[in-house]
């Protein structure tokens, strides 16, 4: 089975472009494309949750993808190594329009991947390189690492305070306008809200012979 591979990350996009691209391809190769995959979603979502994640699944030996370039693959060049790995190994082919990749179980795509592999190691090193490096600069300056001394999580702040929203919730005040006057996100003052058992209780009052009245 010859596979037409066509991703784009919103819709917002055009298909025409890569179907274009794939197609022309095809017929100045004299090929036939058996089936088109076509998928509106971002490479970051979960590869089991595409399309393409199926596809693979259901790949056998000889099958070729064709598409425009590597990057529709996957999120980033550690996925797209498993891809090609993956591809390698049940003797799938790889063809790619703009880059010209033709990959498959030959020495090329070994040479490729192995490029493509050392690249991935080199970028984590140098992340890593400079993240030490900047931890030792900033230690060099003489500033702390970690949350300041004296510094509280926006949970924190409202520690003290549970009379104060109890008061807020009887006024019928929304738990929004209640954040926001708090200085803290809403979520956070629900989090705080259910762990401390805060709700809103009835507003309570007096009449003229002094008898507490619950409104």
């Amino acid at each position: 089975m010859i596979y037409g591979y066509i991703r784009v990350s919103s819709d917002k996009q055009t298909v025409k472009n890569q179907e274009f691209e794939i197609g022309k391809f095809a017929r100045e190769h004299k090929i036939k494309i058996d089936l088109w995959i076509e998928e509106t979603i971002s490479s970051t979502k979960e590869l089991k949750k595409r399309k393409f994640g199926k596809l693979l699944e259901k790949l056998q030996p000889g099958d070729v993808i064709i598409t425009t370039e590597l990057s529709r693959l996957g999120r980033n060049l550690m996925q797209i190594m498993g891809i090609l790995n993956h591809c390698m190994t049940n003797q799938v082919k790889i063809i790619t329009t703009k880059e010209h990749y033709e990959l498959g179980d030959n020495i090329n795509a070994k040479v490729l991947a192995f490029a493509f592999g050392l690249s991935a190691e080199i970028e984590r090193n140098l992340i890593s390189q400079r993240t030490r490096e900047a931890l030792a600069r900033v230690k060099a300056e003489g500033k702390k690492l970690g949350r300041p001394i004296g510094a509280t999580s926006q949970r924190t702040k409202l520690k003290g305070k549970e009379a104060e929203i109890e008061k807020y919730l009887q006024l019928k005040i929304s738990k929004n306008k209640i954040a926001r006057m708090l200085g803290v996100h809403r979520l956070t003052l629900a989090d705080f809200m259910h762990k401390h058992n805060l709700t809103s209780l009835p507003i309570v009052s007096s009449n003229r012979d002094g008898q507490k009245i619950a409104h």
